[in-house]
């Protein structure tokens, strides 16, 4: 009964996640824009306007005239820049990298929150579990999960930002196991868990804020419909309003922990960031408070579509397997 968990939940979470992968590129370029590259690039891009300073106002055509930072794209330019500058198949740059992510990451985030519910459940199929109950098999399950699987999440994570990088500067990773192997050669075994900490508590606060709610939300629906209502209209909106409140708890460390990720180190130098707190920091002090934001509107967009599939999928995958 508890392997029957695992794969109901990998199965499902492979689905979504191939289904939603190009939302998901389009989500970590958006969180990656304004990033220093070099710094060179950070010479050039000012953060706030110089209009009081008199060597830059002279050079500028009117004294009075402030420069200010191009707009950016919104997730529909970023899929069109994506396209016309990589082509369709770069909308999937990463894919493989998803796939061992949601083998190893999700499977093992809901496999252990059905256990844990379970576990903590009066009745033996885990159902009238207190809500606090619920998000506490959630930070468990969420925290192990992404410890398993951040090899996979930060090779994912670079394979889909490695586009954005001018061509010298590319990984050019053939596969996800081509990204690791070289990870692990180049930068030691250790890198790979470069970024773990954030991966941990961005699983956390998403397995727990998501399974939770959509297990809270279904119960309501049910409780104020009957149990006849239990089907695809009610796994849908229970869902979708899981994966709104997933977008919204996790944006803030997603975008750190996908910076952090992506930083090149040079041999010698000293890294982009410190840390997490330090990553957090240099970015609202370059971009302001919002930057924690970026991508979010992707985010919904993907965390919406996502957790929809995911839950609509396991509750037929459930159905297929009840005999089992």
């Amino acid at each position: 009964m508890g392997a029957k968990g695992f794969v109901e939940g990998g199965i499902a979470s492979i689905v979504a996640g191939c289904s939603t992968h190009p939302l998901d590129l389009i989500k970590v370029r958006m969180q990656l824009q304004g990033e220093t590259l070099s710094p060179a690039v950070s010479g050039l891009r000012p953060a706030i306007a110089l209009h009081g300073t008199p060597q830059v106002a002279a050079a500028l055509p009117h004294p009075h005239l402030t420069l200010q930072p191009p707009p950016r794209p919104g997730p529909i330019a970023v899929g069109a820049q994506i396209l016309r500058a990589e082509g369709p198949s770069g909308l999937f740059s990463g894919v493989s990298a998803t796939v061992l992510r949601q083998t190893l990451y999700s499977t093992t985030r809901m496999g252990l929150y059905e256990m844990l519910k379970k576990r903590w459940s009066a009745s033996a199929d885990g159902g009238s579990l207190p809500l606090h109950r619920k998000i506490a098999a959630g930070l468990i399950a969420g925290g192990i999960g992404a410890a398993v699987g951040n090899p996979a999440d930060l090779a994912m994570v670079r394979m889909q930002a490695d586009g954005r990088l001018p061509p010298a500067e590319r990984r050019n990773y053939r596969s996800v196991l081509d990204a690791i192997g070289r990870m692990a050669r180049q930068e030691g075994v250790g890198s790979l868990w470069r970024g773990s900490s954030l991966t941990v508590n961005r699983a956390m606060i998403v397995t727990a804020s998501q399974l939770a709610t959509y297990d809270q939300a279904k119960e309501a629906i049910l409780r104020r419909r009957g149990p006849g209502s239990d089907g695809l209209g009610t796994h849908v909106a229970a869902s979708f309003t899981a994966g709104l409140v997933a977008a919204a708890a996790s944006n803030p460390v997603d975008v750190v922990k996908t910076r952090v990720m992506n930083m090149k180190v040079g041999n010698g130098a000293p890294p982009p960031y410190t840390g997490a707190v330090d990553c957090a920091l240099k970015t609202v002090r370059a971009e302001g408070p919002m930057a924690l934001y970026k991508g979010f509107v992707p985010t919904v967009s993907r965390q919406g579509p996502f957790t929809v599939v995911l839950f609509v999928t396991l509750e037929q995958v459930r159905k297929l397997l009840k005999d089992f």
